[in-house]
């Protein structure tokens, strides 16, 4: 009677401390009631609303009296109740170990009461709990053994945290789909109890999930969403939020209203020193400014984004940066440093995809081992006093019933193992299913890999074939520059020397710039960042302008240009048609001897141009035919022992092709070459 006294006055004086009304209210009935059960069942809602507005200390005091009282009264429901609320508590402030002690010991009391809703909350709170710690499968077993006894009785403020709690771990195992899901479930039920923040907080993963699965503009409408909310539309949420919408509108080229929010987004976080979503606003800046053209800007936002990726360690991030760096570094024809970004841009990769692998083989081979309680049926408990040497059999108990008795057991037996037979098989069956969704998983990450190989073997066989071409042939052609330069500083050469050497000194200048012209472009298309930009121009015009480039030589070498050319018009990259035009007359000139003519001319053919080059030369043999235009290093030495990088042909075919025309070749050894290339004259269909 004495603790019933002070368990009254104790809660009698805290109604002078309460926090809201319901808090009042509870306190003032539960002073003034006689009855002890009431009292448990009146001072386990105070709890509850103790614990609702995060008053766990007082809470704490409410369920060691009340405790004491239950265990006085021998009050089983009481003592479940309390014991939950008390590991509810625990959680809350990070006690891991006294909260699952908790947690077991009322799962096991409501057990025996036969509360399936009581344990399926508990259920859902180690499944809370589980999450919290990054055990996302076990945390998974518990909380969806919650849902359905939720769900059954429509306990929103439950689901609510169990669908948000089965949202995260989904996400946390990349089970995307999944994920969103419980995320929209979860969204559904927040917005039935009006949870600002919590619906706030589903919109931007529900908007994040969709960006990662490519569906754009379902993650703008989220995102939108989120910045439409008046109660969370904060400097700090916008700040979140701003640079990745703008990235998403960036992926429409809607540039007006992704630099909108990517500029808001920029100065937000700079004011909050954000690092986080600066990096994101100055990656998107930079891809959009890149797109634009305006590539100094973009240099300089891309080259801040990836300080503050490598300080963060955001590594999601910095292999954006690295990808955008070397498109920037491409488009500025600065290969060098562009081979160097695509290199750190897949090892990033590569590593990002092996931690991956181990995260989801980590996860996959997890043991699971089933909670007993979350299987074990609730059993009946059996007083003790009842012993069973005093069930003795009465006499004349009739035979007919031992043989119904026995009966029952032998069908119960037999059920017993067609039950287990069934969910053995089940087992097997769902056994096989993962290890054959497994299986598939690894081919396709298998292929990925084996095509990462094989591209970074093209890489690094674009850059052995790079410095085998320095080296040797680009060389050469600068060593005897450098030659004749050292010979004239010396005043070695006399006047008629002097003369003598200039043709060679300006065809070995001329072969350096050929060479070094062609590996760029050809480097630059190994690169992949080609993309022609079409427009209609005058073929006449661009025969002029490259004959000029090689009259002199011509001259020299006693070559006679005859030009059929007429004015007419093509559809398609000028300056790859350019380079094509450039090479082919270098090669035609190439293989001249003193006395031979080169003719250009252009003609139409059902609704196409076709531009023709050429010459009376030494011609090419069948043989050597069949290895033009492929992407090897063939080459053959010029009448003037003029050298070259075999790339030549190879480089015209791939920019006619990605012009949609074609090149070809007819020719005669002995009595000469022409080069055939053709390109449509107006925008093809589709395009």
């Amino acid at each position: 009677m004495r603790k019933i006294i002070t368990l009254i006055i104790l809660l009698s004086i805290s109604i002078g401390y309460s926090q809201t009304n319901e808090v009042d209210s509870l306190a003032l009935e539960l002073a003034y009631q006689n009855q002890d059960t009431l009292k448990v069942e009146t001072s386990i809602k105070l709890i509850k609303s103790l614990y609702d507005i995060n008053d766990y200390d007082r809470a704490l005091k409410y369920i060691i009296e009340s405790e004491k009282l239950s265990n006085n009264l021998n009050y089983s429901k009481g003592i479940a109740e309390i014991t939950y609320y008390k590991a509810l508590i625990y959680a809350a402030k990070d006690d891991y170990i006294n909260a699952i002690s908790g947690y077991e010991k009322s799962k096991a009391l409501f057990n025996q009461l036969n509360d399936i809703l009581g344990v399926a909350k508990v259920n859902n709170s180690i499944g809370l709990i589980e999450i919290k710690r990054g055990n996302y499968t076990k945390g998974l077993q518990f909380s969806l053994a919650a849902i359905k006894e939720l769900e059954k009785r429509n306990l929103v403020n439950d689901l609510r945290l169990a669908y948000s709690n089965l949202a995260d771990a989904y996400y946390n195992i990349n089970a995307f789909d999944k994920a969103i899901e419980f995320y929209l479930k979860a969204l559904d039920v927040q917005e039935q109890l009006n949870d600002v923040k919590g619906t706030s907080r589903s919109n931007s993963q529900l908007a994040e999930l969709y960006s990662f699965k490519k569906e754009h503009r379902k993650a703008i409408e989220y995102y939108e969403k989120v910045l439409a909310n008046k109660v969370t539309n904060i400097d700090s949420v916008r700040g979140r939020i701003y640079p990745k919408l703008g990235g998403e509108y960036l992926r429409f080229n809607e540039y007006d209203t992704a630099a909108n929010y990517l500029v808001k987004g920029l100065k937000l976080n700079r004011r909050s020193r954000y690092n986080e979503g600066i990096l994101i606003a100055l990656n998107n800046l930079g891809d959009l400014n890149l797109q634009k053209g305006k590539e100094i800007l973009a240099e300089k936002q891309l080259l801040e984004a990836g300080a503050i990726a490598k300080k963060i360690d955001n590594k999601t991030e910095l292999l954006k940066h690295y990808k955008l760096m070397k498109s920037l570094d491409s488009t500025k024809e600065r290969f060098e440093r562009a081979f160097v970004w695509q290199r750190r841009y897949y090892d990033l990769k590569n590593k990002l995809r092996k931690d991956e692998v181990k995260i989801d083989s980590k996860i996959a081979n997890e043991p699971v081992e089933l909670d007993p309680d979350l299987v074990k049926p609730v059993i009946e408990k059996i007083d003790p006093a009842v012993k069973t040497d005093s069930i003795q059999p009465k006499e004349g108990f009739d035979k007919f019933k031992i043989i119904l008795y026995a009966l029952l057991a032998a069908l119960a037996i037999v059920s017993t193992f067609l039950i287990l037979i069934y969910l053995k098989r089940n087992n097997n069956i769902k056994y096989t299913q993962e290890l054959e969704e497994k299986n598939i998983k690894i081919e396709l990450q298998n292929v990925a890999f084996q095509e990462q190989t094989k591209h970074l073997e093209n890489v690094n066989n674009v850059k052995d074939k790079l410095f085998s071409i320095v080296s040797h042939d680009l060389k050469d052609s600068l060593s005897s520059i450098n030659g004749f330069i050292d010979l004239l500083k010396d005043g070695s050469l006399s006047r008629e020397e002097f003369d003598n050497l200039i043709p060679e000194l300006s065809e070995n200048a001329n072969n350096a710039s050929l060479l070094l012209f062609n590996l760029l472009n050809w480097s630059k298309s190994q690169m992949q960042s080609l993309e022609p930009k079409p427009s209609l121009f005058d073929i006449q015009e661009v025969f002029e302008d490259k004959v000029k480039l090689v009259e002199q030589r011509m001259e020299n070498k006693g070559i006679t240009l005859t030009d059929h050319s007429l004015r007419d018009f093509a559809y398609a990259d000028r300056s790859m048609f350019e380079i094509v035009i450039q090479n082919l007359l270098a090669n035609a000139l190439k293989f001249c001897k003193n006395g031979d003519t080169i003719t250009i001319s252009n003609h139409i053919s059902n609704g196409s141009c076709i531009i023709s080059i050429a010459d009376t030369g030494i011609g090419i043999s069948k043989q050597n035919l069949e290895k033009l235009f492929k992407n090897s290093s063939f080459t053959t030495v010029g009448t003037n022992n003029e050298k070259g990088t075999g790339l030549g042909l190879s480089i015209c075919k791939e920019l006619i092709e990605l012009n949609n025309g074609k090149i070809w070749v007819e020719s005669t050894q002995g009595v000469g070459s022409t080069f055939y290339v053709q390109l449509p004259k107006s925008r093809p269909n589709g395009d």
